[in-house]
């Protein structure tokens, strides 16, 4: 199986939710962090390539039909020329409630998850996305606003002066099916469009982040 959508968009910009929607519209299994966390090998596989190891993509993403959701979403240029024949979603959001989003759920989960969460496989996870995100995306300072909000908009205007427009859908899970069934080329389904992932469902598997706070 080869990826046949590459997802370029940061998380929490909807891809829980283009996830669901591949996966209905038989684009899947579709890669996520989601993923990720609930395989040993994902994550052992991630932790190597976040320690500097070259990754190996089709082994990365063996049984896979498309991808989207950091880490993989980091390597969006790799993965565009490894996969010629892809299509490229590129999912948006308003980077202002983008990051007051992240600001509660990836920021925290990731500096403090690496260290307190109980679970050693999702530490693992954690410390794989401290070191591919915060430390290499961001460069550490994903906790200043005006600083990650403009490596957001740096990276929107990136992937879109970068990717053939005829390969590129921007995307905004709230335009519902129409726009991405046509980039497809599937037919649009009946059924309401996937929402999911809340800020409040990501604090809710991870109750270990109320009794811990960020030392700045």
């Amino acid at each position: 199986m080869t990826l046949k959508v590459i997802g370029a968009g940061f998380g929490r910009t909807g891809t829980s939710s283009l996830k669901f929607a591949l996966d209905m519209l038989g684009f899947g299994p579709c890669h996520h962090m989601y993923e990720v966390r609930k395989s040993q090998q994902q994550v052992d596989r991630w932790h190597e390539v976040a320690l500097g190891q070259t990754p190996n993509w089709e082994r990365l993403f063996e049984g896979y039909a498309s991808q989207v959701d950091w880490p993989a979403s980091v390597y969006w240029k790799d993965l565009c020329a490894q996969f010629p024949n892809a299509k490229v979603i590129l999912t948006d959001r308003d980077p202002e409630a983008w990051y007051e989003s992240i600001s509660r759920t990836i920021l925290p989960a990731s500096e403090i998850g690496r260290l307190h969460d109980p679970d050693p496989l999702n530490r693992k996870a954690s410390d794989m996305m401290y070191h591919i995100v915060l430390q290499g995306i961001f460069e550490g300072r994903l906790a200043d606003r005006d600083f990650a909000i403009k490596r957001m908009k740096d990276h929107r205007q990136e992937v879109i002066d970068t990717v053939d427009p005829d390969r590129l859908l921007v995307f905004r899970a709230g335009q519902n099916w129409k726009p991405l069934c046509e980039f497809l080329d599937v037919p649009i389904l009946e059924e309401q469009f996937p929402n999911g992932n809340s800020v409040a469902d990501f604090l809710a598997r991870k109750p270990y982040l109320a009794g811990c706070t960020l030392e700045r």
